[in-house]
């Protein structure tokens, strides 16, 4: 209702004096430093810093989509599946050089030796149902002993 009036008694006041006296910016025509309560160079500083922190967060980005990469590439790489070029670029657009974060690597890690452990040959024989590695080792050894034994009563020997 502020407005209605503002514009029917401005407009009537305008025509009276004939637009003698300074001329007021309507909201529309102000700038976007003056919209925002600021001066120029304020206003300049801010976009500047946004501009800045938009870049800044735009880097984080990538390196984290580069480690992601990296850690899909060494699986690709682990069970033999075909390279993606995505994942290449993504490495590539970061520098190439991708540090994977601490959790990441310690999973690979560990997976790795889990790997290490299945393909050693007690690894495999574990994997053998019905099998007893204990009572294995038991026999194994008394075999030795027994050797051993009948070594050291052999007159050849």
């Amino acid at each position: 209702m502020a407005f209605m009036v503002k514009s029917m008694v401005g407009g009537q006041l305008k025509n009276l004096t004939g637009g003698l006296g300074g001329e007021e910016k309507s909201e529309s025509e102000k700038s976007p430093a003056e919209a925002q309560g600021m001066t120029r160079e304020e206003y300049e500083e801010y976009q500047r810093q946004l501009v800045e922190e938009k870049m800044e967060r735009d880097a984080q980005f990538a390196q984290r989509k580069a480690e992601r990469a990296t850690v899909r590439s060494h699986f690709r790489d682990k069970y033999r599946l075909p390279k993606n070029e995505t994942d290449d670029n993504q490495i590539q657009l970061v520098g190439g050089d991708v540090e994977l974060p601490k959790e990441l690597a310690k999973m690979i890690e560990q997976d790795n030796e889990e790997e290490e452990e299945k393909n050693s040959v007690i690894g495999q024989l574990s994997n053998i149902q019905n099998l007893d590695l204990d009572s294995l080792k038991d026999k194994a050894s008394a075999t030795l002993e027994d050797l051993k034994q009948s070594a050291e009563k052999c007159t050849v020997m």
